[in-house]
């Protein structure tokens, strides 16, 4: 049972309402009237002027109303004492930790592309690190991206290159559980990077073979990528671990732009899909009338069960 549901089954079993048995904060915004059936997963920021600028009041803010999952991509920028701190709110609260950013992009040259060498050393040294912070936050996943083409290099040997190092990766993450979830990305807004498409990173998943490396489906970035979202998402269905939402144009909450989110959330569930759905987007307006817009949107796109 999730904790919105265990509060609210004990205040009515004692006569109370749930803003007469909640704290200050929770009375000036009540929880929602149920959690949400989905694991949508708000990140630091989203909701700070409902719940505070403290990324603590900000998890126990989502948790009152109904969310059940977080995510987190500058993870590893926290201090460990933080890290760990979460992580122990996070299983309190009985929410589920989503992504952090594993590897260190050079967002102007190759990266994994490149092969043996620095890059792929580096990169293995990141995954150590990333092994370390998602025991301290309790995280499973974590987004990896190989980084830009190398003009200079026949793609097929570039694919090799990527391919091998994601297999020295995933042997490290084998053994504790974990899972590196590459994450494909749009030409308009990250041109030049090697993995852009869901078959492109269905292919590579199928050559690493290894349950330590998945694909992170982004519906915005598809959506712009190549579109047709729901077939793809069925084709490369295997390989997906987790998804991200953001509508397109804008990348602000669902319901804003011309993703059908209701449609594409429900045959995901359809299909059995029972993991995280990032909330990877910025807000269709500012202030608390924006938040309070973003949780409207969701209530709108969650499944009914």
């Amino acid at each position: 049972m999730h904790r919105r549901q265990a509060i609210k089954l004990t205040t009515a079993a004692l006569g109370l309402s749930p803003i007469a048995s909640a704290s200050t904060r929770q009375e000036q915004h009540p929880p929602a009237a149920a959690a949400f059936n989905l694991a949508f997963a708000p990140h630091g920021g989203m909701f700070s002027n409902l719940a505070g600028d403290d990324i603590l009041d900000q998890i126990r803010w989502a948790a009152d109303q109904g969310f059940h999952a977080w995510e987190d991509n500058g993870m590893p920028n926290r201090d460990v004492t933080e890290q760990t701190k979460i992580g122990e709110l996070l299983n309190q609260l009985d929410m589920q930790m989503g992504v952090f950013v594993a590897n260190k992009i050079n967002w102007r040259e190759p990266t994994l592309t490149n092969g043996a060498g620095e890059h792929r050393d580096a990169f293995l040294a990141d995954i150590k690190n990333a092994i370390e912070v998602a025991k301290r936050c309790n995280a499973k996943w974590m987004t990896v991206v190989p980084g830009f083409v190398q003009m200079r290099l026949e793609p097929y040997y570039q694919m090799a290159n990527v391919v091998e190092t994601l297999k020295q990766g995933a042997a490290l993450l084998e053994p504790h559980g974990l899972v590196m979830v590459l994450e494909p990305l749009n030409y308009r807004d990250h041109p030049g990077l090697f993995l852009t498409k869901a078959a492109q990173g269905y292919a590579i998943c199928q050559a690493v073979g290894s349950p330590s490396c998945k694909i992170l489906f982004d519906i915005y970035h598809q959506q712009i990528q190549e579109g047709n979202l729901i077939p793809n998402i069925d084709a490369a269905w295997e390989e997906i671990a987790y998804f991200q939402i953001g509508d397109n144009p804008g990348r602000k909450e669902p319901t804003t732009g011309e993703i059908n989110y209701e449609k594409v959330l429900s045959h995901i569930h359809s299909k059995g899909f029972t993991g995280v759905y990032g909330m990877e987007h910025g807000k269709s307006m500012d202030g608390v009338e924006g938040e309070e817009a973003v949780l409207d949107a969701y209530r709108r796109v969650d499944v009914t069960i």
